[in-house]
């Protein structure tokens, strides 16, 4: 079985300004030789590329700003990258957005963003990055989905279909490209302890648990090690994965009997 050549490779992390992404790269640093770095917020990431120069001076950084929700944007990242590297090994789809709320009182252009970060940068950064990686028989993907790309969720109905996108496409993706030597794995985590809560904007001011939330530290190690393994589909946590089953084996009848409730809970 393949694996994913991140030891002395190049490795692209985008969302890498904040929470699951900046820990992506945390963790990955010692093992990348060059690891570039994705995202909006230039500050952010030159802080963090800082960080990772005194924790390793061999390392590589390279910090790369994009606004992902522009399909160009990314594309000439994209090319950017073949330009100066031929070929990169290792793309980590983190970037996200989220909103929160009934669907008919969202903000359309919000909506629109969101879906461009979530489906449309992945499928523009992938289909221009992997035809090197599968010529060189050798490269890995990891997108970065949610729960969400598993079950539905009012209040979360456009977010939730982004994630399904991405659930269905990485795991179409893999079997296409597995006899090429190219891992393509996708991580599911549940509620993780990053800036998406306040990004999203619920409505009803209602946050999760801080019991339920997995540290975004967490969630990358479990996500490498997952990729490491080649995994196709990584769930970190046991309790999360048997929650994941249990929805799964319930009648979608009865998936919508009992959430017809919690749409109630995001009228304003």
């Amino acid at each position: 079985m393949s694996t994913p050549p991140i030891d002395g490779g190049i490795v692209v992390v985008t969302g890498a300004s904040s929470g699951i992404g900046a820990e992506f790269a945390r963790q990955l640093a010692p093992r990348a030789r060059v690891l570039v770095l994705v995202a909006r917020r230039r500050e952010r990431l030159d802080a963090l590329a800082a960080e990772l120069r005194v924790g390793r001076p061999a390392l590589q950084v390279e910090v790369r700003p994009c606004d992902l929700s522009n399909a160009a944007a990314a594309g000439a990242l994209a090319d950017a990258l073949l330009a100066d590297h031929c070929a990169v090994d290792v793309l980590i789809n983190n970037a996200g957005l989220g909103d929160v709320g009934l669907f008919h009182q969202r903000d359309e252009a919000k909506l629109l963003a969101m879906m461009a970060v979530n489906m449309t940068a992945p499928l523009v950064l992938t289909r221009r990055l992997l035809p090197a990686m599968v010529a060189r028989r050798r490269g890995g993907v990891l997108n970065v989905s949610s729960g969400f790309g598993m079950f539905f969720m009012p209040g979360f109905g456009t977010y939730a279909a982004t994630k399904h996108f991405l659930t269905a496409w990485t795991e179409a993706l893999r079997l296409e490209v597995a006899h090429h030597g190219v891992v393509v794995s996708q991580l599911n985590p549940g509620p993780v302890a990053t800036e998406f809560e306040d990004n999203a904007a619920n409505p009803t001011g209602e946050r999760i648990p801080a019991l339920l939330m997995m540290s975004a530290q967490r969630c990358a190690k479990r996500g490498i090690r997952g990729f490491d393994r080649g995994g196709a589909l990584i769930v970190p946590g046991l309790a999360l994965r048997t929650f994941y089953g249990l929805c799964a084996l319930a009648p979608r009848w009865l998936n919508r009997l009992a959430l017809r409730l919690v749409a109630r809970r995001f009228e304003v």
